[in-house]
């Protein structure tokens, strides 16, 4: 009887410990299991922002002068903003020669220049040579004899055609219409000719890799021990307006032209710069009275009032009679 007893008691006891045992082992297991639920789900991680880069947007200037127009296009849509004179055209000056070489390059093909003539090439580019320019442009066919009818000579004519440009035609004025210097362009045409430069079309697919890389090393500046008559520093304007955010991402390729021309009295004043998303171009014109470093001012101006996203204040130009463009 004792011994029934103790049974019946000991069996009640382990009933009453599993009884006890299976809600806390269940409420463990839930708990691992909501854990284990909050775990496996993590946070997204926010996109990065896209880097900066230059994007259309008002442009407000202090200048005073004849002419002032800008234009920028961009690459990867192939949209072109810029102001509202952006089809006025102006001498390209100097900004022409990197369409020079590029036509020479070109029509070698796979074949090497004579080590003189790459030379020329160079210089015209980094230094703005006008002598190695001439050089390269009788050698891509160009040629100063007046060309019949008001049209622009060959070399000038397969810009017009091969790089779509709209606007460009011959210069206009009296005693230079065989200048390659004074062809007239718009700033619409101008970051066209870019684009046709850093798309391969302009020096084919051997050489455009050079021509770039050419426009990258230019180099010199406003100073006057940098100024020659016949060559002259060249690294001013646009790249002076860039923040380091977007020079770091890869070279700036640019080409700019500039002279004082006594026909009229002005600077004649324009910046060219491409890169893999955009073309920019700013051309004017303003008396002589204001320097170099005035046209310069303005370039690096309306190429900082671009950049998207701002860094904390765009750079001005000296105060002047505000025009809005």
């Amino acid at each position: 009887m004792r011994s029934r007893v103790i049974m019946v008691l000991a069996v009640t006891a382990v009933l009453l410990g599993g009884v006890m045992l299976v809600p806390a082992a269940y409420a463990r297991l839930s708990a691992g299991e909501a854990n284990a639920g909050q775990e496996s789900v993590a946070a997204p991680t926010p996109a990065p922002p896209p880097p900066p880069t230059l994007a259309a947007g008002k442009v407000s200037v202090n200048f005073k002068g004849e002419f002032f127009s800008w234009a920028l296009l961009d690459r990867e849509t192939d949209e072109i903003s810029g102001s509202k004179n952006m089809a006025a055209t102006s001498s390209t000056e100097s900004m022409l020669k990197a369409w020079i070489v590029a036509d020479y390059l070109r029509q070698l093909g796979e074949k090497e220049p004579p080590a003189a003539m790459k030379k020329a090439a160079s210089l015209a580019i980094r230094d703005s040579d006008d002598d190695a320019a001439n050089t390269v442009y009788r050698a891509a066919g160009g040629s100063y004899a007046v060309p019949a009818g008001g049209q622009p000579g060959p070399v000038i004519k397969r810009a017009i055609s091969m790089c779509d440009l709209t606007d460009t035609k011959r210069g206009n004025v009296t005693g230079y219409e065989g200048w390659w210097s004074f062809t007239r362009m718009s700033p619409r045409d101008a970051v066209r000719l870019g684009d046709c430069i850093a798309d391969g079309t302009a020096a084919g697919p051997k050489w455009t890799k050079w021509v770039l890389a050419e426009m990258s090393k230019v180099r010199g500046s406003t100073a006057a021990k940098d100024q020659k008559p016949r060559s002259g520093g060249g690294k001013w304007g646009i790249v002076d307006g860039l923040p380091e955010s977007i020079t770091s991402q890869g070279p700036i390729s640019i080409k700019n032209g500039w002279t004082p021309l006594n026909y009229d009295g002005n600077w004649h004043v324009n910046c060219l710069a491409v890169t893999e998303k955009w073309s920019l171009a700013v051309m004017l014109r303003y008396p002589q009275s204001s320097g170099l470093d005035y046209g310069s001012d303005v370039c690096a101006s309306v190429a900082s009032q671009l950049v998207t996203p701002q860094p904390g204040g765009a750079l001005k130009v000296p105060q002047q009679p505000v025009g809005k463009l």
